[in-house]
């Protein structure tokens, strides 16, 4: 799975990028500092079984701390969008295209109204970016989309093939399907913008992090950006304390309301954490920065964990390792599609499962989130 970081210029993306990956990416206070994207691993982050079976695992393909289950996820920070950029503009060719194997879109906004929507310093009204930002994103689909449609349409008709189904073929790279054409069509031509909305909200699902949400400037469009649905977020908060917590400063798990303090600090670092107490975790429960990938995944995305063992006595794979792997599978994922997902050989000698109980469980059998599944197969 891929995420993508959109958002304007000199909005914070960097910073949220180094904050959900700690991988090194340049931050700076001017327009285009992401030239190339920068790719990294983040984490998604679930309850992990161990805590109720009162287990030590020992995870293989993820990590547990302190009973949260961390399961990653590429994430991709990719250059600013400006307005126009799906004509070319700025560095538009360039991010529409990073854009297209993403699975869904977290649109970092400055909340603070400082950064206008080319990414200079001035005032602004921040939900205007989102406006345009959704638009450009649009624009681009439908200009693939329309495309597409006039290059084949005239085939549609003489092979009496359905049109949507071409399109969804063409389309199939953004991670667009026959059906979604299909909806979308209904309520729209594929020539208008209308109608790339419809695919966008399908295939790039956006969520909105209003970033920055501990500055004062920031307080009087926090309203209004949470009745849209942004979700209050403080990148550089999450950044400073998972860097703490790399240097044994303090405990501190991603997504928690809190911390403590591990070692000694001086009294800057102590002010400065007490800030991120105060201004961030006791006002909005956490920095947002993990809340906001974990709700784009499980929500937006419609994923859930499983977690696949050889031996479902032990709740341990053959080498004895308790719930060693945890995987993101869609939801209405059945057991022998899960099987082609752990490996192609136990899908095609798939035989059964048992559950949690040791109960039989059959091919159809869908999935639940959090579940722990043994695959029986020759």
């Amino acid at each position: 799975m891929l995420i993508g970081l959109v958002g304007v210029p000199n909005s914070g993306k960097s910073t949220f990028f180094r904050a959900a990956t700690l991988t090194d990416a340049e931050v700076a206070n001017y327009p285009f500092t992401t030239i190339k994207p920068n790719q990294g691993v983040g984490y998604v982050t679930a309850e992990c079984p161990c805590r109720k079976l009162g287990v030590k695992c020992n995870p293989n393909n993820s990590r547990c701390e302190n009973g949260t289950r961390m399961i990653p996820v590429r994430v991709l920070d990719v250059a600013g969008l400006v307005p126009g950029a799906s004509e070319g503009k700025g560095m538009g060719n360039q991010f529409m295209g990073d854009l297209i194997t993403a699975s869904g879109l977290i649109h970092v906004l400055d909340s603070s109204g400082k950064t206008n929507a080319e990414g200079k310093q001035e005032e602004w009204d921040p939900a205007k970016t989102i406006e345009i930002l959704e638009y450009e994103i649009d624009e681009w689909i439908r200009g693939i989309a329309s495309r597409a449609y006039q290059k084949h349409e005239k085939t549609a008709k003489a092979s009496k093939t359905p049109i949507e189904r071409i399109m969804g073929e063409q389309l199939s790279g953004l991670g667009i399907t026959e059906e979604d054409v299909k909806e979308a069509m209904k309520k729209s031509s594929p020539d208008e913008h209308a109608f790339a909305t419809e695919l966008r909200k399908v295939s790039k699902p956006i969520l909105v992090a209003a970033n920055k949400s501990d500055l004062p400037e920031s307080q009087e469009n926090m309203k209004r950006l949470l009745e849209m649905g942004a979700i209050p977020c403080s990148a550089d908060s999450e950044l400073a304390l998972r860097e703490a917590e790399r240097h044994d400063m303090i405990k501190y798990v991603p997504g928690s309301g809190g911390f403590e303090v591990n070692g000694q600090l001086n009294e800057k670092q102590k002010e400065a954490l007490q800030r991120i107490r105060e201004n961030v975790l006791e006002r909005y429960g956490t920095t947002g920065v993990q809340a906001i990938i974990n709700k784009l995944v499980f929500e937006k995305l419609g994923y859930i964990v499983v977690y696949p063992v050889a031996n479902m006595n032990r709740k341990s794979d053959k080498k004895g390792n308790i719930l060693p792997d945890a995987f993101l599978v869609k939801k209405g994922t059945n057991l022998k599609e899960f099987a082609g997902i752990i490996h192609t050989s136990i899908a095609e000698g798939f035989i059964g499962g048992l559950d949690t109980e040791g109960r039989k469980i059959g091919a159809e059998h869908e999935l639940n989130d959090g579940e722990i599944v043994e695959i029986l197969f020759k």
